[in-house]
């Protein structure tokens, strides 16, 4: 005997992240800059963080600014604490600050440029999501997104370092959206592919033509295109997405037959 679906009434999910407080850092970046202006224009509060020196106070759709290294602990608590406090509270951490600080083979790859590039990538989001933990479990429906690559998995040569940090956002989301889930916090993982930003546009045009050659869509992602991604998993409609990895790279290493 077939068991027939229980009769229920479908919840609407909106897609739109509105109302919501939002750190994001690296936010005068191309890929920041723009999911501040998308957040902003959804009806996001946004605090817009980056380096000190960088330009944050001109980023469209900011509500509030804060500059600090992310490679320092103690700033960053104090820059969260900041942000939070002129947000009213934070319900999400968009960890979007990252460098490619060197290109190199590895074993020509020296302590310090290692370093940096760890540090920023890697150990910045990882206090950013600690000093924001308080704010986020108070919040009920707290959301952490880190921004990885697909470096992680295509193995990009002479970026070592580079990739070494974006695979351990991965391990990182996948331990906290475990243990943080029970105070009501998700956290997931969005990896980009080639990205319209100024320092990739500005890449040799036969680096270019290659990388587009291995993307299905045929070209780069406009930034726009993952602040809308960083939209949607910020809304209710991904209330139930947690540990999830998000390629946004048009196919990128897929096999072409």
């Amino acid at each position: 005997m077939t068991t027939p679906w229980p009769t229920r009434t479908p919840m609407p999910l909106s897609t739109a992240p509105s109302g919501r407080r939002v750190i994001v850092t690296g936010a005068s970046g191309g890929i920041g800059r723009a999911i501040v202006e998308a957040l902003g224009h959804s009806g996001c509060a946004v605090a817009a963080c980056d380096a000190p020196g960088a330009p944050v106070d001109v980023v469209p759709g900011a509500s509030a600014t804060a500059t600090f290294d992310v490679r320092d602990p103690d700033a960053v608590r104090e820059g969260a604490a900041h942000a939070i406090a002129e947000l009213g509270g934070c319900d999400a951490v968009v960890a979007t600050a990252g460098v490619v600080d060197t290109i190199d083979r590895a074993e020509r790859f020296s302590e310090e440029e290692w370093r940096k590039d760890i540090e920023t990538n890697l150990d910045g989001a990882f206090f950013l999501a600690q000093a924001a933990f308080e704010a986020l479990a108070a919040s009920g429906d707290g959301r952490i997104l880190l921004m990885s690559s697909v470096a992680v998995e295509s193995g990009i040569p002479r970026q070592v370092a580079y990739g070494a940090s974006k695979a351990g956002l991965v391990g990182m989301a996948r331990t906290l959206a475990a243990e943080w889930a029970g105070r009501g916090i998700r956290c997931n993982v969005i990896m980009p592919g080639f990205v319209a930003t100024p320092k990739v546009i500005a890449m040799p045009q036969q680096v270019r033509d290659s990388a587009i050659a291995r993307i299905p869509l045929g070209r780069f992602a406009e930034p726009e295109e993952v602040a809308g991604v960083v939209s949607f998993l910020l809304s209710p409609a991904a209330a139930y997405l947690n540990g999830a990895l998000v390629r946004v790279d048009g196919g990128f290493g897929l096999s072409l037959w």
